[in-house]
């Protein structure tokens, strides 16, 4: 029988940045739960909700859990049966024991002989019974950001639950859940149906829900917000601002969306656009209005959980609201103005960047010394304008602006300097040096930024580590993670060529001069933790282990030709029959050379075979022209030549003993050819890393 599930948890408002990853858990939580319940679906697992309300809508459900088919094992069948073949006590005892007559025992053959088993059906229950004992569990291990507990309920949860909507085919599942008993009743909207409902079915229950203005699918709230928004803006001849995130945001603080255009004083036009849209949209979660040439119109658009019944009255609201935040952030404008923005460098000494790393000064002072080292190896012509944007890319930070609308550091920097005639590449770059904003984010267009954003970012990392604030499982509170994935990201683009090792070397030892730490340790740390980032980033991209630890295990330092030398080492794999076997051979020498610390010179004149000389000058000819594809960054063609050692080095496997114990100079020559074939291999990757 076919049976369907409706289940609805009914709650105080839930935080909207809460709602969507709720919902992702709890559709994981209830196909896990039937999963492992044996519970089968052969419709359809709707997971959706609210603000108010988490569901979970399922339909095809068996009426009863799949039998379950258990095997026990017993004693070895040599110790549970004389040699006559009559069971003994140990026979006896297991088939007691799994309640089953001894005749009915059976054996098998395991990797260590002949075991008794039983094997057994446990009929399955019926999914109301099992559902009345797991919906509890189910509800209570949604992971949440944060939980609470009221009154002497000692269940964690979101937010308070105030009703538990739990039926199967129409029949109240008995359970409870954080004081609550289940039920057949559910609510309407808060304001415009706060009725008790009484539900039979599903069809029933989504009737009735779209007639008391609850939008249970998210997403189709999305669209109706999408549009309401669009009218409202409509009505003034504008568009509303294209932002999905907010979209999102506003659809989880309401159940049933509608919109109203208000306006404000077009003097506040005069205002940055930066500062206008994160006015309406951070704090009121409104949208900002554009006319037909893209620009900023003295308008607004708010979303509402109920359809007005004077839009006059609720615009006039909202505009009250918007008015006085617009007015602050006015103030703030005209106050940052009356100081340069690099006379707010001092003010940076009275801000704790971290305890043991010192202040916000420090810390431009660091970098600044770091970007403008970097920038001559770079982009020396651009010197002097890196200087100024890491002297001033921080000073919006104690800015009255900044310190209240804190996501506008950077935009606000920009448009101080705009407004002091510093020269555009330096207002873009002070922007910029913040890209990017986050994983997967847009890259710096500005090269001036960039470089800045590199040295603030290796400053934060040296930092952290020198003083051991590194990431941890996941917890990464300075975001370490995200800043190496930046700068990674931005060395691969810009192709820039300079010693990434150096860059980290630069970065520690100006931390050196403040603070006694463990110079190599440290290095080797950032080191081998931009590696990890890098390693995941390719993996992340498509790339196969085996070709990226192939790589970077030989040269992690020209960032901006890694991705390349992995594309041309997986060409060769793909396109050379030589591969394999080339792979094979340094594999081989590598092996032979494990014990071999000390590098020895190869001396001809101890040659006694004729693969030994032969090997010898098959290296010499084709080193140059390894080292001449090397220098074109042609790492395919370096291959393509280096395949002509295989049969030399087999050869000289087949023709010599390499190791030979009666003397130690044809073992330390032999040892040292080898050693020189194995740097020529590793000059281009190590192959070792294959799994061949």
């Amino acid at each position: 029988m076919s049976l369907e599930l409706l289940l609805e948890i009914g709650t105080e408002e839930i935080p909207s940045g809460y709602l969507a990853d709720g919902l992702s858990e709890l559709r994981r939580l209830a196909e896990s739960c039937l999963r492992e319940n044996r519970i089968d679906l052969s419709g359809e697992l709707r997971v959706c909700g609210t603000p108010r309300r988490l569901v979970v809508i399922a339909t095809g459900i068996t009426d009863q859990q799949r039998p379950l088919v258990q095997e026990f094992t017993g004693p070895p069948r040599n110790v549970a049966y004389d040699a006559d073949g009559r069971p003994g006590k140990a026979a006896l005892g297991f088939a007691e024991k799994q309640g089953v007559p001894v005749e009915a025992l059976k054996w098998k053959d395991t990797p260590k002989g002949q075991y008794l088993y039983v094997r057994r059906e446990v009929p399955g229950r019926p999914a109301v019974e099992v559902f009345s004992e797991v919906l509890h569990n189910l509800i209570a291990d949604i992971p949440w950001p944060k939980v609470m507990r009221w009154g002497n309920i000692g269940f964690p949860f979101v937010r308070p639950i105030h009703w538990f909507l739990a039926l199967l085919n129409g029949e109240i599942i008995p359970c409870e859940v954080a004081g609550v008993p289940s039920g057949n009743t559910t609510m309407g909207h808060r304001f415009m149906a706060p009725v008790k409902i009484h539900v039979l079915d599903v069809k029933e229950y989504l009737e009735k829900m779209e007639k008391a203005f609850v939008i249970l699918d998210p997403k189709e709230r999305e669209r109706m917000v999408e549009r309401v928004t669009g009218e409202a803006a409509e009505k003034v001849g504008g568009k509303p601002a294209e932002d999905q995130e907010l979209v999102t945001t506003v659809s989880s603080l309401v159940e049933y969306p509608s919109a109203v255009c208000g306006s404000f004083d077009r003097g506040f036009l005069d205002l940055p656009d930066a500062v206008l849209i994160t006015a309406m949209r951070e704090h009121q979660k409104y949208f900002a209005v554009y006319d037909r040439e893209k620009r900023l119109m003295p308008h607004f658009v708010a979303v509402n959980n109920t359809v007005a019944r004077d839009e006059s009255v609720v615009r006039k609201g909202h505009e009250r609201v918007l008015r006085a935040r617009l007015s602050d952030a006015n103030f703030f404008f005209k106050e940052d103005r009356k100081r340069p923005l690099e006379g707010r460098l001092e003010d940076l000494r009275d801000v704790i960047y971290q305890a043991e790393l010192g202040t916000s000064y420090e810390k431009v002072y660091r970098f600044t010394r770091l970007a403008e080292d970097l920038a001559a190896k770079v982009l020396p012509e651009k010197t002097d304008a890196v200087i100024a944007v890491a002297r001033l890319c921080k000073c919006d930070l104690v800015t009255q602006m900044v310190c209240e609308f804190p996501s506008l550091q950077g935009v606000m920097g920009r448009a101080y300097a705009r407004e002091e005639g510093y020269p555009e590449e330096i207002c873009e770059a002070i922007e910029q040096h913040y890209l990017p904003t986050r994983a997967g984010g847009d890259l710096p267009s500005s090269a001036i930024g960039a470089i800045v954003g590199i040295a603030d970012r290796m400053d934060t990392i040296a930092g952290c580590f020198s003083v051991g604030l590194e990431p941890t499982g996941s917890a990464d509170p300075f975001a370490l993670r995200r800043h190496a994935l930046a700068i990674l990201r931005i060395l691969e683009t810009t192709g820039w060529d300079f010693s990434f090792r150096e860059l980290i070397e630069k970065a520690i030892s100006l931390l050196h001069g403040q603070l006694q730490f463990d110079v190599d340790a440290v290095f080797s740390r950032v080191l081998d933790f931009f590696e990890e980032r890098y390693r995941q980033m390719l993996l992340r991209a498509g790339y196969e282990t085996d070709f990226i630890e192939a790589i970077i295990s030989v040269e992690f330092d020209r960032i901006h030709l890694l991705r390349s030398r992995i594309d041309q080492l997986k060409r060769f794999a793909s396109a050379s029959e030589d591969f394999e076997g080339l792979a094979l051979t340094a594999k081989r020498i590598n092996n032979i050379l494990k014990n071999q610390d000390r590098s020895l010179p190869v001396r001809p004149e101890f040659f006694e075979e004729r693969c030994e000389s032969d090997l010898w000058e098959t290296y010499l000819s084709l080193r140059e022209r390894v080292g001449s594809c090397l220098e074109k960054r042609d790492y395919f063609g370096a291959m393509q030549v280096m395949a002509g050692l295989r049969k030399p080095v087999d050869d000289f496997f087949d023709g010599v003993e390499i190791l030979s114990r009666d003397n130690q100079e044809l073992r330390a020559n032999r040892v040292a050819l080898l050693q020189h074939l194995a740097g020529l291999f590793s000059s281009v990757a190590d192959f070792s890393k294959f799994s061949i």
